[in-house]
């Protein structure tokens, strides 16, 4: 995807200048400050305007295995609700300390779990009582067009029509919790609109949101 972007384009998206391209639908790329993709980073749009209401949110599920949750960054809309299986021998008892939702759900196995509605934007950071090393990461934003990027760095998320956007990108490692944002002109067309981020990262923690068994 990237091999066909201009020069032009690509300084332009480092830059944080507004992209003009004819499409209904963006490609964005995120790298960490050396150049390297950095996948479950989250991008999100926010239209110029706002967004009228529309159908429900979709819901997602954060499972436990290994001694994980799975996983790790997970990107719902406001008023999505979360499921929490567990799919471990062993129980877990998880919890949020975080504003944008606190919960405390006491020990249990199976699929037994309460599910979650997260209401309000920000960022939730999820743990166990029983296994200090299980971390994991929700964003909660308010716009329904957003995405996470794969193992590539890559995301791409449809549009329901052209139009002026702010994209941001959140990824729960960056110094000092920066989010950076672009401003983005999307015209109707059959031409995907393209953006770069790159995002200054901290050191990954030793076994970062993970647990030995």
């Amino acid at each position: 995807m990237r091999r066909f972007m201009s020069r032009a384009v690509i300084a332009s998206a480092l830059t944080g200048c507004c992209i003009v391209a004819g499409a209904t639908g963006i490609a964005v790329q995120v790298q960490d400050a050396a150049g390297k993709p950095l996948p479950d980073t989250v991008v999100y749009l926010e239209p110029e305007g706002g967004f009228s209401g529309g159908k429900a949110p979709t819901g997602a599920e954060i499972e436990q295995k290994g001694l994980k949750f799975l996983p790790l960054v997970t990107v719902i809309q406001t008023g999505a609700r979360i499921n929490f299986p567990n799919n471990d021998k062993v129980r877990h008892h998880i919890y949020s300390f975080s504003p944008a939702h606190k919960f405390d759900q006491k020990l249990y196995s199976g699929q037994a779990a309460t599910p979650q509605v997260f209401d309000k934007a920000g960022t939730v950071v999820l743990g166990c009582n029983i296994h200090d090393k299980m971390l994991a990461y929700i964003k909660i934003v308010e716009t329904p067009y957003f995405g996470k990027t794969d193992g590539a760095g890559a995301v791409r998320i449809e549009l329901p029509a052209g139009g002026k956007y702010t994209v941001r990108a959140w990824h729960y490692n960056t110094v000092g919790g920066a989010t950076p944002e672009q401003a983005l002109l999307v015209k109707a067309g059959d031409t995907v609109a393209t953006a770069i981020f790159k995002l200054p990262m901290k050191p990954p923690a030793p076994a970062d949101g993970a647990a030995s068994l």
